[in-house]
């Protein structure tokens, strides 16, 4: 068809700046060797100076600690007396309840526990043994559930309530123990 030629290419246009092995072996030299020397640099600067470190992972205590069991039991003292309401008030409800967070009535505010108090002490109770809202069961603690009776009968009696704070159930008769023996 046609015999043009739309470009004519020129030979210096397509050369790079190495032109002899000698400028090869210098570029090689710069882009390989210069970085690893770079990063031995900044990981010499970065690491501490002792290697004392190092070999605190292998201490006897630090290895027991690593493999240990995740789970754990702790067993609570069962002969404990029972805290009292203004005890796990302060112990767990406080940080919700006296800063009014998450939706929490606030500790003493008859009109935020006003509607509160009117579904009785049962509903109460329940909802602060299962939960409610952003309020985790018990509270996120680890009381029983006449511990947070108590607490529930505290910050309702602050908020105008008149219930009757739950009593310890009397200790089991040791006489059917004693009969069971004979």
């Amino acid at each position: 068809m046609s015999d043009k030629h739309y470009a004519t290419v020129d030979d210096k246009a397509h050369t790079g700046f190495i032109k002899t092995p000698k400028q090869l072996m210098l570029a090689v030299f710069f882009a390989f060797v210069i970085p690893i020397f770079v990063i031995a640099g900044i990981v010499h600067y970065v690491a501490p100076a002792d290697n004392s470190g190092a070999s605190a992972l292998y201490t006897e205590s630090a290895v027991t600690a690593r493999i240990e069991k995740v789970g754990q039991i702790e067993l609570a003292d069962a002969n404990r007396a029972p805290k009292t309401g203004e005890e796990v008030f302060k112990a767990q409800c406080t940080t919700c309840h006296s800063a009014g967070l998450l939706g929490a009535p606030k500790f003493g505010d008859a009109a935020a526990w006003a509607p509160r108090i009117k579904t009785g002490f049962d509903s109460l109770l329940n909802s602060a043994l299962k939960g409610k809202n952003a309020m985790t069961p018990q509270g996120g603690g680890s009381f029983d559930n006449l511990e947070i009776g108590r607490a529930v009968v505290y910050m309702a009696n602050a908020g105008g309530a008149k219930f009757d704070e739950p009593k310890a159930p009397a200790a089991a008769a040791p006489t059917a123990a004693a009969s069971a023996g004979k």
